[in-house]
């Protein structure tokens, strides 16, 4: 009921959305006389507005077709290396460089695409070879493709890294985990360890993930806290209607990621239209293009598995089985003393509303068997969530750490 009744509103505002936007180009067309007069800018402006907020909106693309190495412009190629039901290893390919660290960066399966992390691809290719994880819409996965849980989301990963290559020599896997996949990340070097695989990374970086979220718990901590897994499995999961590919699918659906998202720092958001509204009717295009890019992407959502979603909420934030020493992988204890000769590095922002200071730092103090010349800990300053891995904070602060940490455990 709660999917048939969004996909209603969002029918009918995909209709609005149209109407206001061919209105607001007609208000703006420098031939309509009725655009210089009678407040015609202001009303444009403000339909421009709304259409962008109500556009519906599907999966963006990364668009990263070049980057500059030793100041020569080089082509880059998307390539699917590995492709499964639930999500595929995108590996971005520069054309005609050969060599150089390989990088896996794990996206957040968290209602956003991998697409959220363009600027942090996009900053790295420079320096690796790239490679992503590009999970799918769970409204796109027939319900005969089977379940996806934290168990296989790890063993993704897992899968993921022995696609790469091995761990020899000059060759070998960097990991960077990107907020919620710190967990399943550590989960899978801990495994990988035990198993002494010879594609375990050789360093994993995470920022901004809940690794143990009794440290500091936010506003997002709070909520998965406060209320029973019953409460999760009754009012938040929704089942797919029939008229997508993976009908009758359990799922916790993105558009209730995103306005929870949203009304978290709904002041910030509205603010944030408003400058919009005010660059537009300015004529500042530059400054609305650069809101409207954020927004496209901010509101590009997709939806998780049930079984997913409910145990990412016993695992990591109501039993909090990581740093415990409980957490299990197929019926085996993931241990965090497996791991003896992966370099952890643990970024944090110091302005981070979602994952607070200390969570993400947690994972240096149960890697109890790695040297302490294999742990490092920066906190960003000045930096929230969404900066730690984005924007001129994660280019010109984060991301040096990060080569510095693959450069010297390499």
């Amino acid at each position: 009921m709660l999917y048939n009744a969004y996909e209603m509103q969002k029918s009918m505002l995909a209709g609005a959305s149209a109407i206001a936007d061919f209105s607001a180009g007609l208000l703006s067309n420098p031939a309509n006389p009725f655009a210089y007069f009678g407040g015609g800018a202001v009303l444009g402006s403000a339909l421009e507005v709304f259409a962008h907020a109500s556009a519906p909106r599907g999966k963006p693309a990364f668009g990263l077709d070049s980057t500059t190495i030793d100041g020569a412009e080089v082509a880059i190629v998307e390539d699917v290396v590995l492709r499964k039901s639930f999500g595929q290893l995108k590996r971005f390919r520069r054309v005609g460089v050969e060599g150089g660290p390989k990088l896996l960066i794990v996206a957040p399966m968290s209602g956003h695409y991998a697409t959220l992390l363009r600027g942090t691809v996009e900053r790295m290719l420079p320096v690796a070879d790239v490679y992503i994880t590009d999970w799918r819409d769970a409204k796109l996965v027939p319900l005969s493709d089977g379940k996806f849980d934290l168990d296989d989301y790890v063993d993704y990963l897992i899968e993921f890294l022995e696609a790469i290559g091995p761990n020899e020599g000059q060759g070998g896997t960097h990991m960077l985990a990107v907020c919620q996949p710190s967990v399943p990340c550590y989960a899978a070097a801990c495994v990988m360890s035990a198993d002494k695989n010879p594609c375990r990374p050789k360093t994993l970086t995470m920022m901004g993930g809940p690794v143990d979220t009794r440290e500091a718990p936010t506003a997002v901590n709070t909520l998965a806290t406060e209320r029973p897994h019953s409460w999760f499995s009754q009012n938040v999961i929704a089942t797919i209607p029939g008229n997508f590919p993976g009908a009758g699918r359990r799922v916790y659906p993105g558009f209730l990621q995103l306005a929870g998202f949203m009304s978290m720092n709904l002041g910030n958001h509205m603010m944030s239209h408003y400058e919009l509204f005010k660059h537009l009717v300015e004529g500042e295009d530059l400054q609305a293009d650069s809101t409207k890019a954020f927004y496209e992407e901010y509101r590009s959502v997709c939806d998780m598995t049930a079984e997913f979603y409910l145990q990412t909420i016993d695992v990591v934030f109501q039993d909090h089985s990581l740093p415990k020493g409980t957490m299990t992988h197929r019926g085996r204890v993931v241990d965090p003393a497996a791991i003896t000769d992966i370099a952890i590095l643990a970024i944090e922002g110091e302005k981070d509303d979602i994952s607070g200071l200390g969570q993400t730092k947690a994972a240096l103090t149960i890697a109890t068997s790695l040297p302490d010349d294999k742990k490092r800990y920066y906190m960003a300053e000045g930096a929230g969530h969404y900066g730690i891995f984005n924007g001129s904070k994660w280019r010109n602060k984060v991301a040096p750490v990060v080569e510095e940490w693959m450069k010297a455990h390499g």
